[in-house]
């Protein structure tokens, strides 16, 4: 065999290659080929017949006494003790293995049977030949017994049985099912022959599935965690935390950390996707088992464990892990129903302030020096922790908007900003929300309000609210029992166009979030229990997402309850009592805005947090109001008089931008700038469209000009 850098053009014609590259490549194959001819001449130089026609066909007991006299070294796994015999004390790798999973000092020795081929590949045709066919060259359990010197009818077999630690704990893989029990072949997984041999890495199976949590730089001092480690050491290890608002997945990493457990994450979602969890659940079992790690699970609405799906999952799961700490957390009580074993229950409530900046300050440090941020742009400074202070996050979401921010930021690469924070807690928002309400991203800010001093100071403190709510009413403990939340709702009320959906944006943008308008056709149903279970979507999605939820023309839904009569007034009545105690428990911010406050019911008004009155504004507002809403771009006639029509047409501030834009069109026709006749045109459409009677005490002689140019 003879390897030449060369190719075919035409019919037969040979040249030799000139591509870039290709030489390199013929000439490394070429060293290929001398290795082989090596290789080939020191086996024959050793074969005493090497050109028999039926080589590899069959072994003779001479070949076979040759590959036995061969002396090379061979040292497959760290010793198992002094001697490596049956009853040997165990040490190193295979010790620790055999303590891990329970195995009898005959377990480990047929373990060592079963991988002899996979470690020196003597043993498969050794193996072959004394199974009596070479094409079997993994060890039946016949063999593995009679080479531990058992009888095939002893109780041996019964390593092999389902149960048995080597088969249970996934550390022999039986093969042929159809033969008779000692027929079958043996194999030991890839993943416990790596290991052995000294590789840590997770078991490919998990990829994707499973990732170990590194140790945090800085460790947490919160009280739950050495609850948490003592939990473990208790019974089958099976921990539940209950999210009330904290760091379940952050104290669960840090509490087998303490144990001296690695952290392996589960991502939930993929395996509850998975077509065939059940194999990656004992691939799960056996990796923790050979890594002696411990396993965190959640959040558990993921897997929906009151389905039959996810209950199946997570009860092979607790059966699969009984000997290894598992640490499963969610939002909701663990139902006793979903598995054999009930856990030991934790709570974990949210972190406060203190807690909440420590998280973004470590989370910060992390992502920076991961997308190559200096420790000076990657520090948090006060005013940063501050911005953070009105977004509700669990860990996992806190840690991938820290990413964000810190790829942001190394754009610059410069600091990272309190907007970075925003548009990445933004970013961290689902999209079931948006599948329910309008979402709305914030486009103006306080500079862009017209309003009375005490309708901007209830807004302010709307916002004063949203952001010191965790202190208020989490660590200080304002709004005890009875299944309260932690929301903020408020109400605005006032005439149509008086700013309330305006100021409600304002609000989210000074809070760095979003606004999502109900659409209050995709919620109210004329059958009986929809609307509340449409309303009860939707506060659930509002509770997990930094947003604002606006209920406009809310007493649409919040109307007030009335004497029953008949079945109408009933279901009326109690889709108002449903709302009643919602509110009470919503963990969100809410605000509710009405044209007739007087219609909303007053079990409503108790349990408001910020009533903000929106009057009609007056002559001064009008007049700032009209300057803001006509802009610095449209050109402007010297004779535009905006004084005139702030003092004679009162409007509120809706109708003022209307009539600023319908002015505006008529400039852009006529190719001049804004005039005043144009602006008078517009808002005599304006009156028309809302039914006002036109009089000549408000356009004084400008309804005569109207009139004369056709107007009516």
């Amino acid at each position: 065999m003879t390897l030449a850098p060369q190719i075919t053009h035409g019919q037969g014609h040979l040249a030799e290659v000139e591509e870039p590259g290709i030489g390199e490549l013929w000439e490394r194959l070429g060293r290929v080929e001398q290795r082989v001819r090596e290789a080939v001449a020191a086996r024959r130089a050793v074969d005493p017949d090497p050109d028999d026609p039926y080589r590899g066909q069959y072994l003779t007991p001479e070949a076979a006494a040759r590959i036995l006299d061969t002396r090379d070294a061979f040292t497959p796994v760290p010793a198992y003790g002094a001697g490596a015999g049956p009853g040997t004390p165990a040490a190193g790798r295979l010790g620790r293995l055999g303590e891990r999973f329970g195995l009898a000092p005959l377990d480990v020795e047929l373990l060592l049977v079963a991988l002899a081929p996979d470690i020196d590949t003597r043993f498969e045709r050794l193996y072959g030949y004394l199974n009596d066919d070479l094409t079997r060259r993994r060890p039946t359990i016949g063999l593995a017994l009679e080479l531990c010197g058992l009888p095939a009818a002893g109780s041996g077999r019964f390593r092999f049985s389902p149960s048995a630690p080597l088969v249970e704990g996934g550390l022999l893989e039986i093969a042929d099912p159809e033969r008779p029990l000692l027929s079958r072949t043996l194999r030991v997984p890839d993943r416990v022959t790596a290991h052995l041999l000294g590789d840590d890495e997770t078991d490919g199976r998990l990829r994707g599935l499973v990732r170990e949590a590194a140790h945090p730089r800085e460790p947490d001092e919160r009280p739950e965690i050495p609850r948490i480690a003592a939990a473990l050491g208790t019974g089958s290890g099976l921990v539940h935390l209950l999210d009330r608002g904290g760091d379940p997945r952050g104290l669960a990493v840090e509490a087998l950390h303490t144990v001296g457990r690695r952290p392996l994450v589960v991502d939930i979602a993929a395996l509850a996707a998975a077509t065939e969890p059940a194999p990656l659940v004992r691939a799960l079992a056996t990796e923790a088992r050979l890594g002696h790690a411990g396993v965190i699970l959640g959040p558990l609405e993921a897997l929906a464990p009151e389905r039959p799906e996810g209950a199946r999952i997570l009860g092979a799961l607790c059966e699969a892990l009984v000997s290894t700490p598992l640490i499963a957390y969610g939002k909701k009580n663990w139902d006793p129903l979903w598995t054999a074993e009930s856990p030991v229950p934790v709570t974990v409530p949210p972190p406060g302030p203190g807690g909440a900046a420590r998280l973004w300050r470590r989370a910060l440090a992390e992502a920076g020096r991961s997308v190559g941020l200096s420790a000076a742009h990657a520090t948090a400074d006060d005013a940063l922790i501050e911005a953070a202070a009105a977004y509700r996050l669990d860990s996992g979401q806190l840690r991938r908007a820290a990413t964000v921010a810190s790829r942001l930021a190394a754009l610059g690469p410069r600091p990272v900003t309190a907007e970075d924070l925003r548009t990445a807690v933004r970013a961290q928002n689902g999209a079931g929300l948006a599948r329910l309400a309008r979402r709305i991203e914030p486009a103006v800010g306080w500079d862009d309000l017209v309003l009375p001093p005490a309708t901007r100071t209830q807004l302010s403190e709307l916002a004063l609210r949203a952001r010191h709510r965790e202190t208020v009413l989490g660590q200080w403990r304002m709004r005890p029992g009875g299944g309260r939340g932690r929301g903020v709702i408020a109400l605005f009320a006032g005439e149509s166009g008086t700013g309330k959906t305006m100021s409600a944006e304002v609000i989210a943008a000074g809070l760095g979030m979003e606004l999502y308008v109900v659409d209050l056709s995709t919620v109210v149903d004329k059958y009986i229990g929809e609307t509340e279970k449409n309303l009860e979507r939707i506060f659930v999605e509002a509770s997990d997402v930094n947003g604002i939820l606006l209920f406009d023309e809310a007493d649409a839904i919040f109307g007030k309850r009335s004497q029953v009569k008949d079945a109408h007034d009933k279901h009326a009545n109690v889709e108002s009592a449903y709302l009643l105690q919602r509110m009470e428990s919503f963990d969100g911010i809410a605000v509710l805005t009405t044209n007739l406050r007087a219609n909303l019911d007053e079990a409503f008004t108790r349990r408001l947090d910020v009533i903000a009155e929106f009057p009609m504004p007056d002559a001064e507002q009008r007049l700032a109001l009209w300057d803001r809403c006509l802009g610095p771009a449209i050109p402007r006639d010297p004779a535009l008089d905006l004084d005139f029509c702030a003092n004679r047409f009162e409007l509120a501030g809706g109708s003022i931008r209307a009539c600023a834009v319908t002015a505006a069109y008529l400039a852009a026709e006529s190719g001049g700038p804004l005039a005043m006749d144009q602006l008078v045109t517009a808002v005599l459409q304006e009156y028309r469209k809302l039914g006002r009677l036109v009089l000549e005490s408000e356009f004084g002689p400008w309804l005569a000009k109207e009139r004369a140019r056709g107007g009516r």
